[in-house]
This record gives structure tokens, sequence and C-alpha cells, in this order.
């Protein structure tokens, strides 16, 4: 019966980060510097937000775009914080996390051989959502350029089978930024261009030397760019599934419809948890993104110390170390790192071809745990060179 499953389904893969994680249970008091999850816990007045929606037996549906008072929350928090206007009524879609903002869209503007830029290496996420859709993921290599998708290198790669480009900046895996110029010559290049750009900016929240500019604000790229957002990584909230789309009125109404037969709504309980976040935890992030700067200059300054290559990341919760002089694949470092030393990092080809040679550290961890996962690593490393 095997053979009747869609054959996209079957040759897609579990993601690399999920399958190194999930190999960490198997080696006792092994550390990860894996998941790229917040190691706070969800604010109190979000969590009595969410028990007091429980106790008032808020259990019900709620429109699919999500909670008129949800969006307007939306929109007042993208608008103070980016510069972004977008109406709450019909141009915001709440989504059950990142993660369905993104299929929605996807399947909204994909058709059979719809070409798909992607900036390599990339979070893993985005190319078995193509593939699912019947497009074409083509992939930038942006490893000898700081990891920073700029015009000139995705100029080449555009044909009239591009229906959009992915920018997700702050980067997973990379933790990049694209200047404000940068974002200006990309707007330049498409301006005249019938395709769309999916940015995503769920790490818009975690960025420590500049200030996040969307896209969307780039001249001319408004009517044509859908904005990904969430709660996971700003207010601590990966499990309550609440993420959201910004986009114009003519493509968010396909999109809503996309959503209702996909989740009809998101989780009701956690979208009442939302309002609270962004509404009374407007800055909930700004002291986890000081304690993440801290993190960060302590994980770069050790690898640096180490001998290892890396460009220093500006935003999210990751670092993408070059372990080409080791001569090393990137999963048997990691394996070799995992068997010997009970370390776990995610291998780089986990993040597309263009990630090998690398690998990924989250610093999403307190302390001791990186100070302890970095003294493995060293000693590793220190074997490797002997």
């Amino acid at each position: 019966m095997e053979n009747l499953i869609n054959p996209r389904v079957k040759e897609i893969e579990i993601s690399g980060i999920r399958k190194i994680s999930n190999l960490v249970a198997k080696y006792p008091g092994a550390i990860t510097l894996t998941i790229g999850q917040p190691d706070f816990p969800t604010p109190e007045h979000i969590l009595q937000a969410g028990q007091q929606a429980i106790a008032a037996n808020k259990t019900t549906y709620t429109p699919n775009a999500g909670l008129p008072e949800l969006r307007e929350a939306i929109a007042g928090f993208v608008r103070s914080k980016y510069s972004l206007h977008y109406a709450a009524s019909d141009e915001i879609i709440v989504t059950a996390g990142a993660s369905q903002a993104l299929d929605i869209t996807l399947r909204t503007l994909l058709t059979e051989g719809s070409e798909v830029i992607l900036p390599g290496p990339i979070y893993p996420g985005y190319e078995p959502l193509v593939r699912l859709c019947g497009g074409v993921p083509v992939y930038v290599d942006t490893s000898a350029n700081g990891f920073k998708l700029t015009a000139e290198l995705l100029a080449p790669h555009l044909t009239d089978k591009t229906r959009c480009v992915v920018l997700c900046y702050p980067s997973n895996p990379t933790g990049r930024v694209l200047s404000a110029e940068e974002q200006d010559e990309i707007g330049r290049l498409l301006a005249g261009r019938d395709l769309f750009v999916i940015s995503d900016e769920i790490y818009s929240e975690l960025i420590y030397d500049c200030t996040h500019r969307s896209f969307a604000t780039v001249p001319g790229m408004r009517e044509k760019t859908v904005v990904i957002n969430g709660l996971s990584k700003s207010h601590a909230m990966t499990g309550w599934r609440i993420g959201f789309t910004l986009a114009p009125a003519y493509l968010s109404k396909h999109m809503v419809k996309v959503h209702q037969y996909n989740v009809t709504c998101a989780s009701s309980i956690s979208q009442y948890a939302a309002v609270e976040a962004l509404t009374h935890g407007i800055d909930d992030a700004l002291p986890m993104k000081e304690e993440y700067r801290r993190r960060r200059d302590y994980t770069y300054d050790r690898l640096i110390a180490m001998g290892f290559e890396l460009d220093k990341p500006e935003g999210a919760f990751y670092l993408f170390p070059s372990i080409g002089r080791f001569g090393l694949p990137s999963m048997e470092f990691a394996m070799r790192l995992l068997d010997e030393h009970l370390v776990a990092v995610v291998p780089g080809d986990a993040f597309s071809t263009f990630g090998e040679g690398y690998i990924r550290l989250s610093y999403a961890y307190a302390m001791d745990v990186l100070e302890e996962g970095l003294d493995r690593l060293e000693a590793f490393v220190r074997k490797l060179e002997a």
C-alpha cells in the first residue's frame, strides 16, 4: 500500500536538526546545543492571560483570520516596532506558528514548476514545503559573501519561472542580517518583476547591533511581500504556536482560504495569551535579548580562541563556524563530537549542501551549559589537531 502514498511526501525527510536532536536521548550526560528554542519561561503575565481564558471557557472557534483584538494588537505591535502599517481587518492572519504561516503562503503562491529562490545555507523547513506545492527550490550560495543574499548574487538566478524569493533575516542558521543598503539594492532589482517576496522575520526582536528593518518597508516592496512573524522567539512561546502573516489585502483574502481549510483557526487560548504578549508585553524580549547578547559574545569569543573561522552574528541565537580545517564532513564531525565528548551540535549540511563544512551551535542555553559544552568542544578540537 505504501506505493499509493504521495511521492512528494515520500521524498522529503525529517530535518537534520531533529535527527541529531533525537539522537541525544541515547547519550546520557550529553549537552545539546542544537535546538533554537528560548530557554526562558513564557512571561508570567502571559501565562496568567492564558489561564484566565481557560477559566472563562474561551475555548470555542475564533474567526478564521484570528481574534479581532489580536489582529489589532499585531497591527499596533508592528507599527510601533517596525513602522509597518497593515489593516487588522483584511491584511493580517493569525496562524498556528510561523511554520504554518509559511505553508499557507507558499500554497497560495505556487503552481506546478514555480521557482522559489532560497539563500543557502538556510533553515531546512522551506524546501519541503516548496516541493510539496510542486515548486522548484533554486538555491543561491551565500557562503562566500558572509552568508548574505545580495542583489548581485540574486540576479543571475531570476528567470521567468521565478515566483518568489525567500528572505530570512536575521538568519537561521547564521544569525546574519541584511543592511538597509543591501535590502534597497534587492528592492530595486525586484521592483519591476512579477514575483513575490516572503520575508521571514521571526527573529526580528533578537537583533543586537542594529535595528530591525522589515523588507516590506523597502520602497515598492509592500505590495509584493508577505511578512512572516510570530511569538515563539520574541516571547518564549514556542509551544503556544502563534504566528502571523502580514500581506496586502488582495493576497491575504486568498491566503485565509488555505488557512481555513488547513487549521480553521489558531488555538483560542493561545490567541488570548498573545493579545497580552503584544500589548502589555510589547517589550518582553528586551531582557532576553540582553542575555542572548552576553551569551553570543561569550560563545563567539570562545570559538575564535579555539581557532574557528566564523562571522559574528547580528541577530537570532546561532553561530555557524567553519570546520573546513579539520577535513571532516559536517555529519561526521557532529557524530564524533557526540560520541566522544557528549556534545550535540547540528551538522551544517542540515541547512542545504551549501552548509557543508560548517556546524550550527545554538546559544539559547544557560551560561553554565554553554561553558561546559564549549569546554568539551575545545577538548575535541585539540584532539583533532594533535
